[in-house]
């Protein structure tokens, strides 16, 4: 989340008129994130009683071609009992509108609070909500090609360029073009696939104590393995902030969280340590592409790509071990 654009009060309020959902009371924008523009919206609500929405506005990354498939993604999994956030939809029955020609869309509020530091019964209570997301997109009727996939990855560090890369940090550009060969030589295939999040870092789900309220921020949703969904998750989770602190009890409780719903096959927990890799390779070049051509007036916090590159090197050394003795 993050806000690019501004919006007057005026032009909010008509936006928000178009909904069953009262008037607008108040907007305030949302920092976190780098990709779309986002505000926490209050209304009168529909009873009169008051009412919380997040309204996004689509900036970067995403087409407005492929927002059937998310904003109905989201739909299909919150009427499955899964802690999602629906779409709300306007009078007439549309998923989205559009704004100055971007396309915006108003999205239910869930309660809880996102956590920097996890326990260990946090990280197994997303473990257990990922695995039934899994089993819920089994019916989904759509899908969505991988982007930020493995060619993805090449494509965007190519574009940065060793000699921008190194103004990041000088190590960075052999770390990036090398673990580039080695995941091409060493990427699976053939795994269980569906629909998948792809992006479940805390700040993407919402807590209340020890259990979910909320799985956000589905926009890097995509067809993709399972396990490859689970290795993101691990690589967001099982890292103090700044990637040099590894948390090997939070890592047991995520998988195990994720086993008691979805039982592993033996491919898939073979192919964990590459995943991982895989999954600190996708952030180690988004956040080198945010970190490059971030506007500077853009309010939004931009990450370090070194985080994942130290997150890397974990996989890299301690991989083998670490995941057959979490499994």
């Amino acid at each position: 989340m993050a806000v690019y654009t501004h919006l007057a009060a005026e032009r909010l309020a008509e936006l928000i008129e178009a909904y069953d959902v009262g008037s607008l009371v108040s907007a305030k924008g949302i920092a976190e994130g780098v990709s779309n523009s986002n505000w926490l919206i209050e209304t009168t609500g529909n009873d009169g009683r008051g009412a919380r929405f997040i309204l996004t506005m689509y900036e970067r990354r995403i087409e407005t071609s492929d927002l059937p498939f998310f904003l109905g993604l989201l739909d299909h999994l919150a009427a499955r009992g899964c802690p999602v956030p629906r779409t709300i939809h306007d009078r007439d029955g549309a998923l989205w509108r559009t704004i100055d020609g971007k396309a915006v869309a108003l999205i239910e509020y869930l309660s809880g609070v996102s956590i920097d530091h996890p326990t260990p019964a946090q990280a197994r209570s997303v473990g257990r909500a990922l695995a039934r997301i899994h089993q819920a997109v089994a019916d989904f009727p759509q899908s969505r090609t991988q982007t930020l996939g493995l060619a993805g990855w090449d494509r965007t560090i190519n574009d940065c360029g060793a000699e921008a890369l190194a103004t990041i940090d000088p190590a960075l550009p052999d770390l990036a073009f090398g673990e580039l060969s080695w995941l091409a030589g060493h990427w699976p295939g053939g795994l269980p696939h569906g629909v998948v999040h792809c992006d479940l870092f805390p700040d993407n789900v919402l807590m209340l104590g020890d259990e979910v309220s909320g799985l956000i921020d589905f926009y890097f949703a995509a067809s993709d393995f399972f396990a490859y969904d689970l290795a993101v998750t691990h690589a967001a989770w099982c890292f103090e902030r700044g990637g040099e602190t590894f948390r090997e009890d939070v890592s047991k409780a995520l998988l195990q969280g994720y086993q008691a719903e979805r039982l592993l096959s033996e491919v898939e927990r073979d192919a964990l340590p590459a995943l991982a890799r895989g999954a600190c390779m996708r952030f180690i070049s988004s956040r080198a592409d945010d970190w490059l051509n971030t506007p500077a007036d853009a309010l939004v916090t931009r990450k370090d790509p070194m985080d994942f590159a130290r997150r890397l090197q974990f996989y890299a050394a301690h991989g083998e071990e670490l995941f057959a003795q979490g499994l």
